[in-house]
């Protein structure tokens, strides 16, 4: 235990160390005047102000967090659902995945006013587009790990003489677990993208909030949402990342991502 806490600490000791010369010298640059404070706000003063604001702030941080939870957690359902259906009906792959992939490299900031005409302002809106965005790493991740079966296992399962679906769902949806959590993982950041944006257009969350920002030129308060936004995604993946741990552990045969 005490191993593994120096060995996470050794790993992670120079990313804060260069997060604390950057804010050193951040805050030092703010208060030499070399750069004007209503263009960069000091690192002190972005944490005065959410200190200061903090009710509001984190309202909208939950506001902004349950929309993503919405999205993410379709995609989720979605997702695995649609890699099973093609992995199963080839022909359906065929058919239908070259419409994902073309659907996936449409900005999401281009089509969320069609999201906001479709299912008005407020929530329904930024939902859709946390999901949108965060549906195709999960759906191609976890194809992938679908078709990356070993095949020597899948030779020595056939032994057993399952059906097609106890094939699927007894071996290869397990192998397909690591390929499957990094997408998630990939997601989750896209989500917390795609539910901003979707706030931008359809108001609420940080989105809105920063966008009030900007009209009132506070650029301290446009950091404080930044600032929130990153915390939710770190968090996110930071769960993610527990979750896969757990998941993976006492399963040495599956093949890391």
């Amino acid at each position: 235990m005490l191993g593994a806490l120096r060995d996470w600490i050794a790993e992670k000791l120079p990313a804060w160390i260069f997060l604390g010369g950057l804010l050193s010298v951040w805050q030092l640059v703010v208060a030499q005047e070399w750069v004007a404070a209503y263009l960069l706000p000091s690192p002190t003063q972005i944490f005065a102000t959410t200190w200061q604001l903090w009710p509001e702030i984190w309202a909208a941080t939950l506001s902004t967090a349950h929309s993503i939870f919405w999205g993410l957690g379709f995609s989720i359902l979605t997702g695995v659902s649609l890699a099973l259906l093609f992995f199963a009906i080839p022909l359906v792959r065929r058919a239908v995945l070259p419409f994902c992939i073309f659907f996936q490299t449409v900005p999401i900031i281009a089509i969320a006013p069609l999201l906001v005409i479709w299912f008005g302002f407020g929530d329904p809106t930024v939902r859709a587009s946390a999901f949108i965005v965060s549906l195709f790493p999960i759906l191609a991740n976890t194809l992938t790990g679908l078709q990356e079966t070993d095949p020597q296992l899948r030779e020595l399962y056939r032994l057993y003489r399952p059906s097609p679906w106890q094939l699927i769902v007894k071996l290869q949806l397990p192998s397909a677990l690591p390929y499957m959590l990094t997408g998630i993982r990939i997601s989750a950041g896209l989500a917390v993208i795609g539910a901003i944006v979707g706030e931008f257009i359809a108001g609420g969350g940080i989105g809105s909030l920063i966008d009030a920002a900007r009209t009132q030129q506070r650029v301290d308060l446009v950091f404080s949402g930044v600032l929130m936004s990153s915390v939710l995604a770190l968090s996110l993946v930071f769960a993610i990342e527990v979750l896969s741990r757990l998941l993976l552990r006492g399963r040495p045969y599956l093949r890391k991502v």
